[in-house]
């Protein structure tokens, strides 16, 4: 199998050229960049594989991320049961492995991305696991939303909407509550304080280069 190359953020959020008036576009120069196990790739370069390699390729990533509750089993325990028969808006849904292992305990899943080339490989995995109760959303700009529908019982965030400014984040975020059920639930995933302790108590624009390969 080739291995597609580990992809490096370059920019930092406290360059002086990065223009935050076109948030979105900041943010797609990050996030086609995902996690697989012990290193990030691009889904650009993991669209390129055969099916066979990249369901592989998946497949590891996710039994690295959940093995003995490393990072993402303890809460697919815990939620999976509780999502089940849900209708479920997944933010920022990178490599898919949440919306996954939720649409094969039996959520509806609507995976939405800001980045095109996520989607069209969390759309390949779902249709090399025969996943039906799916659908997928792309993100271009807040305008983008308008279509949604206003029906999901959960909109889960694990790992979004953390790595931008806290006015991008309030204003997504009211976005995106006009799509949640009015007895709805919100679950929002992210670092814990005592990482950010544990780093130096830096401030977040700083942290932020720390995290995530270096995050915007």
């Amino acid at each position: 199998m080739t291995q597609p190359k580990p992809t490096r953020y370059l920019q930092k959020a406290s360059d002086a050229k990065l223009d935050w008036s076109d948030p979105f576009a900041i943010l797609r120069m990050k996030w086609s960049e995902v996690p697989t196990g012990n290193k990030r790739l691009d889904t650009r370069q993991l669209l390129q594989m055969n099916d066979q390699d990249l369901l592989r390729l998946w497949t590891e990533a996710k039994r690295e991320a959940t093995t003995n509750f490393s990072v993402r089993g303890w809460y697919h325990t815990l939620y999976a049961p509780i999502l089940r028969g849900k209708k479920v808006l997944d933010v920022g849904s990178g490599l898919g492995i949440d919306g996954v292992t939720f649409a094969e305990s039996g959520a509806q899943i609507t995976f939405l991305d800001i980045v095109e080339s996520n989607l069209r490989l969390c759309a390949r995995i779902c249709a090399l696991l025969n996943l039906k109760n799916i659908d997928f959303w792309y993100l271009h700009d807040f305008s983008s939303l308008s279509d949604l529908g206003t029906s999901y019982d959960v909109v889960w965030c694990l790992g979004s909407l953390h790595h931008l400014p806290f006015e991008l984040a309030r204003r997504e975020t009211q976005e995106l509550l006009k799509h949640l059920k009015s007895d709805g639930r919100w679950v929002e995933l992210a670092y814990p304080r005592a990482r950010w302790e544990r780093d130096g108590r830096p401030p977040f624009q700083k942290w932020g280069e720390r995290t995530d390969g270096g995050a915007p």
